[in-house]
This record gives structure tokens, sequence and C-alpha cells, in this order.
């Protein structure tokens, strides 16, 4: 019943060390070391194997290591191998930190007091009640769930779109593609916290920024694919949107010459909104293998049909 671990090797040094500590009697390998390929029955990986049933001819499940099962190639991967994406409490801390830091720093107009320090203006602006400043949430999962929660903490009104029915306590919640523009209507600092399918692929575009309200402002921690990017710089550049904080791109990393580097109303970061924690992520994995060999379904298995 051996792992294999394929992915960032110093992170999987710790993997292995928390595995001999917590679960001895399973076997644990990293990769290229496979021992015997026929053992492998557990893969945790940011990507698989080009050619993952070939090389691992009895894998029985795929736990991504990340948050999102984007990267995959599922098309080589039989339907009976079951994939886990990774929902662990340190991926779910370091994106609320992530996205609450966004938030308060439109929200306390900290783009504009950066413009005015460069031009060494001493300008006071208006301190805006929080209950004024309407945040959207685009995806009600776990990540979308706990930064909701968060941020209602502060006295924002707090609203989240999802393809499905969700309920969230002091949360206005909006389901399918019939209520977007709705939810869209309403929210002056929309966040993305969508994973990336086929139909969140271009999804945020001038529709969406003409849909909200002038003014707003977008924070991206989904995918760089969702976002049309010169529609973005459009919306920026013609006041149509305020600010926009990015920590996803298209492609990563961006080249030199992009837009996004030197824009005053962007604000990048290189995809570190949130990342998965050796110590939280094992102890998943662990409750993981005990689930899938007791029938269980596991944390964070996917639907293959959805794509997440």
């Amino acid at each position: 019943m051996t792992i294999l671990y394929k992915a960032d090797p110093e992170r999987g040094k710790l993997w292995a060390q928390l595995f001999a500590r917590k679960a001895p009697g399973i076997p644990f390998r990293l990769w290229p070391d496979l021992g015997d390929p026929a053992s492998v029955r557990y893969l945790a990986a940011w990507q698989p194997p080009a050619d993952v049933m070939q090389t691992l001819p009895n894998l029985e499940v795929i736990f991504s290591v990340g948050a999102g099962i984007d990267q995959f190639d599922l098309s080589g991967v039989p339907a009976h191998v079951a994939v886990a994406r990774m929902i662990e409490p340190g991926i779910v801390e370091g994106m609320v930190e992530y996205v609450t830091q966004a938030v308060l720093t439109i929200h306390r107009d900290l783009f504009d007091y950066a413009l005015a320090q460069r031009e060494r203006v001493w300008r006071e602006m208006p301190v805006r009640a929080a209950s004024t400043r309407r945040i959207g949430v685009l995806g009600l999962g776990m990540l979308g769930t706990a930064v909701l929660k968060t941020l209602r903490m502060f006295g924002f009104p707090c609203a989240g779109w999802s393809r499905s029915p969700h309920e969230i306590e002091d949360v206005e919640c909006y389901a399918g593609t019939d209520s977007l523009d709705a939810f869209l209507a309403r929210t002056d600092i929309l966040v993305c916290l969508l994973p990336l399918t086929e139909a969140t692929r271009g999804l945020i575009g001038k529709r969406v920024f003409d849909t909200l309200p002038k003014g707003a402002s977008f924070i991206n921690v989904g995918r760089g694919p969702q976002v049309i990017q010169q529609d973005l710089l459009n919306a920026l550049d013609s006041g149509r949107l305020h600010a926009a904080i990015l920590d996803v791109a298209d492609p990563e990393p961006l080249p030199p010459t992009h837009p996004f580097w030197t824009h005053p109303r962007v604000r990048l970061t290189p995809h570190i909104a949130s990342a998965t924690r050796p110590e939280t992520a094992v102890d998943v994995v662990l409750e993981n293998l005990r689930r899938h060999r007791a029938g269980e379904r596991m944390i964070g298995e996917i639907d293959r049909a959805r794509g997440y």
C-alpha cells in the first residue's frame, strides 16, 4: 500500500519525515524512487506523470497537493482511480489571510495613498464604513465560505455566488447563471475563488466588469485563465474598475513586458495567496487513506463531471 510523492522535493522530505512519525507502517516514497511500481496504490502530486497508469498500474487514488486539480490531465486517468484535491486547514488559513488583507487594502484606499506617496502629496481621504462596502465572492467551497465568514466579522455586507445553492449564516447566497448579474450588480469588491473548469475559463471579462457598479474592484485568487486580461486592463484604464489585486495570471510567470507589472492600479503577487502546509496536509491524506479503505467518500474527492 505504498504512497508516492511527486511534487516539490524539499516539501517531499518533510512529508517523508511526517509519514515516518505518524504512520510508520505505510511505505512512503519520493519520486523518482518508485521502488516496486506495482505496489504504489496512492499518488500525492502536483502533476502526475504523463503515462501515469503505465507507470503505476495499480494506482487507486491521486491526491492533489494543491487546492485545485486543473493542472491534472485526467484524460489518461481511468474512472476507477479516485481524485481528491487538497482541503486542509493550512490552505484555508492562508487564503483567508490573503483575501482579508486584499479587501482591506482596497477598502482603506491604500492604492490611492501609494500613488499620493509617490507624488509626495499629504492628502487625507474620507474613511468609509465597512457596512457600506459590499463584498461578493465567486465560489462557495470551503475557501470561499471561510473567507466570507471572516469578512462578515469586519461588518462588510457579504454575498456569494456558486453554481449550486448554498446557505451561509449572514451571507446572501446566489446560485446559477440566471442570478449572476444580480450578484454582480450588488458587489463593490469582487473576489474570484472559482475552480478552473471549461465553464469558468474566460468567465470574467467585459460583461462582468460592466455589470459591477462603476468604481468596483477585483481580487483574483482563483486561476489566471478565468480572466480576459485585456478586458481587465480596459476596465481599469477607463475607470470602470478602481483597482485589481491578482495572485494568479496567465501565463505564470508573466513575461517582463506584460502591463500588469507596471500598472498603477494592479497589485501582483506570484501565486502565493495560500500553500499546502505539510504538517496539516499529511493529516488530511492519512484520514483520506482511512476513508478510502473503509469505502467512505474522501475529503476533497472530486466529481469528474463537474471538474472539481
